[in-house]
């Protein structure tokens, strides 16, 4: 016989016996908590369902026909409604069960109301055909035309309150207070001195306070040669460049030989 040792091996068992142990009286223990527990459902009481079967009940008188089909296409319209807002949840709230952020409580909610949408679905429409053959195919079709139309209408009714609540929301409410302006400084006035007058210049056909005539302008004074050489003291005309005037004393000595 081999030479096993018993007792090494008992603490092994025991813990894996411990441990498996307490998995399954936690898992039982949790298991019978969720079914006693209530749980709440994911949408409200179907009144519209409720008004229904209330009219159906009426035996004196009995409601009319038209009154009825007109409170099953309602009906029809919130299950409409009920089956979008399934559709856009369920996967969101898959989505926050595998990261934890929701508890196992929500889906088993959304699961039961599945459910019962889907029975709820097949009464309406065994009651659409009871009313005409063939009805069943088109009355949810009809019940979601009918909700968009109560959406547009609803939206254009309140188009006003949401072009006020948009104003009020982006309007500035409280504007930038403008700073006091500061006083005009005004600098002290300084009388500018008076500047005389400059008389024009004279044109070349008027004459001087002393009677002689200014140069012409064809005649250009060269610089260095003086007003004398170019206007004679004796009021004479002025001589040509060409023609210079000799001296007085040059004269006098021609008549004297």
């Amino acid at each position: 016989m081999l030479g096993i040792d018993f007792k090494s091996l008992l603490a092994p068992l025991l813990y894996v016996v411990t441990v498996f142990g307490g998995l399954y009286v936690f898992s039982t223990l949790y298991k019978r908590y969720y079914a006693n527990q209530i749980i709440e459902p994911y949408f409200p009481r179907h009144k519209e369902r409720d008004i229904y079967v209330s009219l159906l009940q009426l035996s004196d008188p009995p409601a009319p026909e038209q009154l009825l089909k007109a409170a099953l296409v309602r009906r029809a319209m919130t299950d409409v409604q009920r089956i979008l807002r399934i559709r856009e949840d369920k996967p969101v709230i898959q989505a926050l069960l595998q990261k934890g952020s929701l508890g196992d409580d929500v889906l088993t909610s959304i699961t039961a109301a599945e459910k019962e949408l889907e029975a709820e679905i097949q009464e309406v429409a065994t009651e659409a055909n009871a009313y005409v053959e063939g009805w069943a195919q088109i009355i949810f079709q009809t019940a979601t035309e009918m909700l968009h139309n109560e959406k547009m209408r609803s939206y254009v009714e309140n188009l006003p309150l949401h072009r006020g609540e948009k104003e009020l929301r982006y309007t500035v409410k409280n504007p930038p207070k403008t700073l006091p302006s500061s006083p005009a400084i005004t600098s002290p006035t300084v009388a500018s001195p008076t500047v005389p007058a400059v008389p024009p210049p004279t044109p070349a056909t008027a004459k001087t306070s002393n009677g002689l005539a200014p140069p012409t302008p064809a005649t250009p004074i060269t610089p260095g040669s003086g007003i004398e050489s170019a206007v004679s003291s004796d009021a004479e005309g002025p001589t040509s460049p060409s023609t210079p005037r000799t001296p007085k004393s040059a004269k006098k000595n021609k008549k004297r030989k």
